[in-house]
């Protein structure tokens, strides 16, 4: 298995990067942090379509880039760094990533759909109440309530399970209702789905097992990203702070405080390019990898994030400054797919233990 990038998967980097760096800065957080939409159509629509980020691993018969899961680590990696608020995620890695998981002409129909315009989607699969499905005509009506739906709240598009089934639902269909929770990361939306007899279309069966695994090496990726700005955030700062004469990064208190994070973001950084090398590959071991991934990235990004504020000192804890942000970030990512022990369990059975 290939883990590192490769050549053609860092020059993304480096042009996500420099995309990132003009529209999705601090002050542009900030921005759509104050706005009603959460998030700049503009921006979106240029990463979707003019970089391509949304269908990076999709065949190019239907659209997409026909690259790797491995170039869509990176630009969840290079996400996780900015901390911009953008839909990518429910559409690129969960939408996306479900309907690669299935089959039929449907599908095909969705990924172009996704390909072709600066569409939203997203996938609603952990559920409050089990979701059924009733045949009604050529369609389909679902009943139940589906929790913690990444951008369920404004997606256009819905991807729901019901089963092993997957289904299509638009998100103005009738008898859909969403409702927006608050979550500890501002940047992050996340939305209770209730159908009410919601009209759906049948995309066919998929793989869940083979989509949570993508899910959670995506957003091992984009922990890794933030515990990595985190770290810059605070050698920055103390680089440029002084005290007492000299800068605090010559106090040894905190050059073992940032040598300390080094490590724990290089743990998380070959963590998560294993789970996503994993994915890529089909590895049987995928989901050994994915829970190893979530755990540590999950605990190196909380623990880098509150060290962040530490090296700050008073202005870490203002809303002016990023480093709140990065905890309310890493906070919320450490559950989203699962809490620390059910990721512990799912790797103690992996090893057979």
């Amino acid at each position: 298995m290939r883990i590192t990038p490769n050549a053609e998967a860092e020059e993304l980097r480096s042009i996500v990067r420099e995309f990132l760096g003009r529209y999705g800065d601090t002050e542009a957080v900030y921005r759509e942090l104050a706005g009603e939409r959460g998030w700049d159509p503009a921006v979106w629509s240029r990463l979707g379509t003019e970089l391509g980020a949304v269908t990076l691993d999709v065949p190019a018969a239907l659209g997409g880039s026909g690259a790797t899961f491995r170039e869509v680590a990176v630009v969840a990696e290079e996400l996780g760094r900015s901390l911009v608020r953008l839909p990518w995620f429910g559409t690129a890695v969960l939408a996306v990533g479900a309907l690669l998981a299935a089959e039929g002409p449907v599908r095909d129909e969705l990924l172009t759909r996704l390909a072709t315009g600066p569409a939203t989607a997203t996938l609603a699969y952990q559920e409050h109440s089990p979701v059924t499905a009733v045949r009604s005509g050529p369609g389909w009506r679902l009943d139940g309530t589906k929790t913690l739906v990444v951008e369920g709240a404004s997606a256009e598009l819905l991807l729901v399970t019901a089963g092993d089934d997957l289904f299509a639902v638009e998100g103005d269909a009738p008898g859909l209702t969403r409702e927006p929770l608050r979550a500890m990361d501002p940047n992050r939306q996340l939305a209770t789905v209730i159908l009410d007899g919601a009209e759906a279309t049948l995309v066919g069966r998929a793989d869940l097992g083979r989509v949570r695994a993508r899910a959670i090496a995506a957003l091992a990726c984009e922990q890794s990203g933030g515990a990595a700005a985190a770290l810059d955030l605070s050698c920055r700062y103390a680089g440029d702070r002084i005290q007492f004469g000299r800068p605090i990064a010559t106090f040894q208190a905190i050059k073992h405080r940032c040598a300390d994070m080094a490590v724990h973001v290089e743990a998380a950084r070959s963590a998560s390019l294993w789970a996503a090398g994993a994915v890529a590959d089909g590895a049987p071991d995928v989901e050994q990898a994915a829970a190893a991934a979530a755990l540590t990235c999950g605990e190196a990004y909380t623990w880098v994030a509150a060290e962040t504020v530490q090296v700050h000192g008073g202005i870490g804890f203002t809303w002016e400054h990023p480093a709140h942000l990065h905890v309310r970030r890493a906070a919320t990512s450490a559950v989203l797919f699962g809490q620390p022990h059910e990721h512990r369990e799912e790797l103690l059975g992996a090893l057979g233990v």
